[in-house]
């Protein structure tokens, strides 16, 4: 009886929306376990709290804090913890949260985990470990819009290890392809793959690719720089000079590599106005 007036006690204090200015009390033999309660608090110091402000905003932190202060198993609110600190690049203290939130929820965080380590803090092997570990407890999942070899294959690319990043962008297309092969392929598979064989001199692959990407996305900055340094590596300089040009000009209309993060992180290969005027200027 005691049990349930608790829970009924613990119940209605969630019905009010907490402004998270102080870390909350921990309740008597709050029901942690139970993912109804878990859930609960989610809504009241996440969703009705946190997200009510600015992840720059303390009060964010404070209402993460207000719920783990409460039950400190709730993956989600190390996760939602992190967020200001990985937006303003301190990395150490955000992956300590990161961990936690893989450790306890690893199904939903580590992949998460590991698109981190591959776009932000540039841990290419620590990336890989991540998505392979995912891959064994989500086979064919994805994460920020991609399949988990997507990621491999940049890491891989960007580790040197062109062979395994080759069989990654092979298993990425085949998976976005779908069963029947006829599902479309995201255009920034299409660019890396095409980075990937402009690396390893295989001039042919690499413009056909980077052409299939700019069929997709005709503006897409990095494609056309790309394709233009393929051309100018086989002594193509008029064709370069018109790639290097489109590049230019994507830029300067405010187009982009079209990733969500790449606000905060540089995705590999990623380029800016000043490459593409220096390239342009040693032609």
């Amino acid at each position: 009886m005691a049990k349930s007036w608790l829970w009924c006690l613990s119940l209605l204090a969630l019905g009010h929306r907490g402004n998270c200015q102080a870390v909350a009390p921990a309740p008597l033999a709050a029901p942690c376990g139970s993912q109804h309660y878990q859930d609960s608090l989610v809504t009241r110091y996440i969703e009705n709290g946190a997200h009510t402000y600015s992840y720059n905003d303390p009060r964010w932190t404070r209402c993460c804090d207000s719920l783990l202060a409460i039950c400190p198993n709730v993956a989600y609110a190390y996760e939602q913890k992190a967020v200001p600190l990985i937006k303003d690049g301190k990395y150490a203290e955000a992956f300590a949260l990161e961990d936690r939130a893989a450790a306890l929820d690893p199904l939903k965080w580590l992949a998460y985990r590991g698109f981190l380590k591959c776009i932000f803090t540039k841990d290419y092997e620590g990336a890989i470990t991540d998505f392979q570990q995912a891959a064994r407890l989500k086979p064919g999942s994805r994460e920020m819009d991609h399949t988990y070899p997507f990621f491999e294959g940049l890491c891989n690319l960007e580790l040197g290890n062109y062979q395994r990043a080759e069989v990654n962008f092979k298993e990425d297309i085949r998976q976005q392809k779908g069963p029947g092969g006829q599902q479309a392929v995201h255009f920034n598979t299409l660019f890396y793959t095409g980075v990937l064989y402009l690396e390893m001199k295989s001039y042919a692959q690499a413009q056909a690719y980077l052409a299939q990407c700019l069929k997709a996305y005709p503006q897409h900055p990095e494609a056309n720089y790309h394709l233009g340094l393929a051309h100018q590596a086989q002594g193509n300089k008029a064709l370069a000079q018109r790639c290097f040009l489109a590049a230019q000009k994507a830029l300067a209309s405010g187009y982009r590599l079209n990733e969500d993060n790449s606000y905060y992180a540089n995705y590999p290969r990623q380029i800016t106005d000043y490459e593409v005027a220096q390239v342009l200027r040693g032609m």
